[in-house]
């Protein structure tokens, strides 16, 4: 089964959440009593599959994960959530896991992960799912799998006709041929410092980070600022997407997957890009007032309401 032409095909890993609530992170050395603890589904890209399919949108996640209990955990996901799996499985290495300390009262968080299985996706399994990519009208990927992985998905979307997003997290030192093959660049401010050197400490300095991604040949930045929403970045307009209140902050791991899951099925429905980036900023104002990453992502009758409510405003 191909997907429709206005589907969404995510290149990305899945990974197990380990989420410990804690007032503090330990030292080394240091051992402390925490508050709370979790497991569930997690990995930036299988969860901005969840993010888009609950948006709405028709999904194909292209992956690799062990033959174990994680790994079944995942494919149970995937299969509540309405999203076809292309995914490989391996014998010789686990599914990944995730570490994610989450403070007791402010919801922030500092996030371990390993891909494990997912650290031999490779190019040729985005050749083996060469059809899926084909037939999207969006294409999302990521960092946490090998970057010519990432490469050669950008490469496959771009020349198919599909819009390409490339989310570059976890942040790392890129070659600039990679952002020529990104119609949309999405980086929070540390990954934008990272490829740019500009400390995005203001809006200002997030044009300035804007520009330099518009330099290295991405088509758009679109960066991320937590509570101060996002900037909007390309080189006809340069647009401040104000932030949404959705209720209390409870935790902000995955805000940024649900960004990117939104802003993606928005596109995938033709929406215009600034449309879709409000669409995305209000699907992650919703999910950090729950806890989890993959569990936190609302439904699309849920961000349409807060769409709507800021709107009468």
């Amino acid at each position: 089964m191909t997907m429709s032409r206005n589907g969404v095909a995510i290149l990305g890993v899945f990974v197990v959440d380990l989420a410990f609530r804690a007032g503090k992170m330990p030292a080394i050395g240091e051992t402390i009593t925490g508050s709370g603890f979790a497991m569930g589904p997690g990995g930036k890209g299988s969860n901005q599959a969840v993010a888009a399919a609950r948006a709405g949108a028709d999904v194909t996640f292209i992956s690799r994960i062990g033959s174990d209990a994680f790994g079944e955990l995942a494919i149970k996901t995937w299969e509540a959530e309405g999203i076809r799996p292309r995914v490989a499985k391996t014998t010789e290495a686990p599914t990944g896991a995730a570490f994610i300390y989450v403070h007791e009262t402010r919801g922030d968080n500092a996030i371990i992960v390993v891909p494990g299985a997912a650290t031999d996706l490779s190019p040729a399994d985005v050749d083996a799912a060469a059809d899926a990519i084909r037939d999207s009208r969006v294409f999302v990927t990521q960092l946490e799998q090998p970057v010519e992985t990432a490469r050669r998905g950008l490469e496959m979307a771009r020349a198919a006709g599909s819009i390409t997003v490339f989310n570059p997290a976890p942040a790392a030192k890129l070659d600039d041929s990679l952002f020529a093959l990104c119609d949309y660049v999405v980086p929070n401010e540390t990954e934008a410092e990272t490829l740019t050197g500009i400390a995005v400490a203001d809006l200002a300095a997030a044009r300035r980070a804007g520009d330099i991604l518009l330099e290295k040949g991405a088509g758009t930045a679109l960066i991320t600022l937590g509570e101060r929403g996002a900037l909007f970045h390309a080189q006809d307009r340069s647009i401040h997407v104000l932030p949404f209140a959705a209720g209390k902050v409870i935790e902000t791991a995955g805000a940024g997957d649900a960004f990117v899951g939104g802003f993606a099925a928005a596109l995938a429905r033709g929406a215009d890009p600034l449309e879709a980036a409000r669409f995305g900023s209000a699907t992650a104002a919703i999910s950090v007032t729950r806890p989890g990453t993959a569990p936190a992502m609302p439904r699309r009758a849920e961000i349409e309401a807060l769409l709507s409510e800021q709107h009468s405003r």
